[in-house]
């Protein structure tokens, strides 16, 4: 059962971890704001956003590899995405509510595994949940449904690799940085 038991430093690691990324997200949104006037010219202003997409799943993906416990991935993206809405996101309480999804993509997939695999094959499949559960809410709360089919592949393909790219490969980099400055001793990556 200690799998299940969060000590003092795993809420603190988690509370740290989604103050860093609430930045990083809303410098995301300001980020997908720029991609959209630059590509508005050439019809392809909703593309912008999903270039960057992966940057608002990251935090999900490397809480739980740090901290390798249920619950985290879902955790870690509702408050990253409290903290990103209290900094002033125009978007509102409804990032919260993306957080929730976009953390329950990921959380699934370590379920699966039982909490007990965080090595890079899982952790990717875990990007592609959070990709997969987003890629879902676009589609209704965002109006996907109004776009055409290709156009929605071309949409989640790129989705998806930004996802892969960001929530998969820079966050296990990052993971593996903390861990290299004894920060996370604490933790099975820091003993590794």
């Amino acid at each position: 059962m200690k799998k299940y038991e969060w000590k003092l430093q795993d809420v603190i690691m988690v509370s740290l971890l989604c103050v860093v990324f609430g930045v990083v997200y809303l410098a995301a949104v300001y980020l997908a704001a720029f991609l959209r006037t630059v590509f508005t010219p050439f019809g392809l202003a909703p593309l912008a956003n999903e270039l960057v997409f992966g940057i608002w799943l990251m935090a999900a993906t490397i809480a739980a590899y740090i901290i390798q416990k249920p619950t985290v991935a879902v955790i870690a993206e509702i408050l990253a995405a409290v903290i990103e809405v209290m900094l002033g996101n125009w978007f509102g309480p409804m990032v919260i509510v993306a957080g929730f999804i976009q953390g329950l993509g990921a959380e699934l997939v370590f379920a699966v595994y039982k909490y007990e695999r965080f090595d890079m094959t899982t952790r990717l499949l875990a990007a592609a949940g959070s990709c997969i559960t987003s890629f879902a809410w676009s589609f209704v709360r965002s109006g996907y449904g109004n776009y055409s089919l290709g156009l929605l592949v071309v949409f989640f393909i790129v989705r998806m690799i930004s996802t892969l790219i960001f929530a998969g490969v820079l966050s296990k980099t990052m993971g593996d940085g903390l861990a290299k400055t004894k920060l996370l001793k604490g933790y099975a990556i820091g003993r590794e």
